[in-house]
């Protein structure tokens, strides 16, 4: 009997980043090993905040996408309409949320009287998904699995996203409700997963983000790259790229470019990427004069393994709070490439964990100038170990984040276990 999987998710391919990345390439490996997939998603918004053609005009309405593949599988995505606002806060955030939330519970009204699916896939953030899958599971008696990529709640408590304490108290209750009656909870990195065990009183399945280690691979001629996205071959390249948020602290980038302008005037700093704060970071650097700061579009994914080939430095910032409630999916391509990954997260917390037990990057103090430019120095000083940390950093993505190892061992685990219901 063919296994069949509902996947629910408001971020979906062809999102190039985060967690619509994860999700599509994830339902795409499914269905071309066999299994009949769905997805209820919304239309493809970020990281621009803004519904991407040829979608825009389709957006107010349900539409669905059919691929079948000679394995005999099949993937379907139904796309749900969705408010998206510009500039995102919390409270449009909660907006947006419940807008998926109505529109795919209309979606799935219909799938409860149709053929059943034998596991229902919820991908958190937002958290609030999960009531669909607790719905589908108590009617269907399906496996409910709920995946966490970013702890939601905490994230916009701990940033100041949402400040009041009775609707953060409401909604953690909410939390608890749905990871109650999940049969498998699953996160990406041990720090999340800790924080999750804490609630749940049982194992969190570890489900990491992935690379495709033969795709995202080192490349020996990093200088001749840098001439080709219009940089000098004896700079030295230091990285941002991904979603440009609130979340992440990136003004501390800037602060730092400044500080070394003198001190190193080789170093440039590359901000790629789209997002509700890359206007405010451009604001910053004609304020603060930088010639050294350089902000560009994110990359076609057929350049986008030499373009992260080309980086000296790749940063990874985040705030002190968000160490633990999420795991920078940039982090992973970066280490595929065998990159130089510099992390702000505190000692404690998962990511610092993870740069100096695996030995895979630098890990600075977050949300600490002092601490940053030091950082950056101390590597601009030492290339003999950064060639060791590059090293390391492309092992350990080869034996512990390939796509085909991950996936492989989450369908046998999660997704097969309850073939014969």
């Amino acid at each position: 009997m063919q296994k069949r999987i509902l996947l629910i998710g408001y971020n979906f391919a062809p999102e190039p980043t985060g967690i619509g990345k994860y999700s599509g390439e994830m339902m795409y490996w499914l269905a071309k090993q066999g299994y009949d997939c769905t997805v209820l998603a919304s239309y493809p918004f970020y990281p621009q905040w803004r519904v991407q053609e040829p979608y825009r005009k389709k957006r107010f309405g349900y539409t669905t996408e059919i691929e079948s593949f000679e394995s005999g599988g099949r993937l379907k995505i139904v796309r749900c309409p969705i408010y998206v606002p510009k500039s995102p806060s919390g409270l449009k955030r909660i907006i947006l949320d419940f807008s998926f939330m109505l529109s795919g519970g209309f979606a799935i009204i219909g799938r409860l009287f149709k053929k059943r699916y034998h596991t229902v896939i919820c991908v958190a953030p937002p958290f609030v998904l999960g009531l669909l899958g607790v719905i589908y599971k108590w009617i269907r008696q399906a496996n409910f699995v709920y995946h966490i990529q970013d702890l939601q709640i905490e994230a916009a408590r701990d940033l100041g996203m949402i400040r009041s304490k009775s609707l953060l108290n409401l909604l953690l209750r909410l939390e608890r409700f749905i990871l109650k009656r999940a049969d498998t909870v699953s996160s990406i990195s041990d720090g999340m997963m800790n924080r999750i065990s804490e609630k749940t009183g049982k194992p969190t399945y570890f489900f990491p983000n992935w690379s495709d280690t033969e795709k995202f691979r080192p490349l020996e001629n990093r200088e001749d790259l840098k001439t080709k996205f219009g940089f000098e071959q004896n700079q030295t390249i230091a990285l941002y790229s991904g979603g440009i948020g609130q979340k992440q602290g990136l003004e501390n980038i800037l602060h730092a470019a400044k500080a070394l302008e003198r001190e190193l005037p080789k170093l440039q700093f590359v901000i790629c990427g789209s997002g509700p704060y890359r206007n405010t970071l451009e604001s910053m650097k004609l304020e603060l004069k930088l010639e050294n700061v350089h902000f560009l579009p994110l990359q076609p994914l057929e350049v986008f393994n030499e373009f992260l080939n080309m980086a000296d430095i790749h940063l990874v910032i985040q705030k002190a709070g968000a160490a633990d409630l999420m795991m920078p999916s940039k982090l992973v391509t970066i280490l595929s490439v065998g990159g130089l990954a510099l992390i702000t997260a505190n000692r404690g917390s998962g990511l610092h964990t993870l740069a100096k037990n695996h030995k895979v990057a630098h890990a600075t103090e977050a949300e600490n100038l002092e601490a940053l430019k030091s950082a950056l120095v101390e590597m601009v000083d030492h290339p003999d170990e950064n060639t060791l940390i590059r090293k390391t950093a492309r092992a350990y993505a080869e034996e512990f984040l390939n796509m085909h190892s991950v996936m492989n061992r989450f369908a046998c685990d999660i997704v097969s276990r309850r073939e014969t219901l």
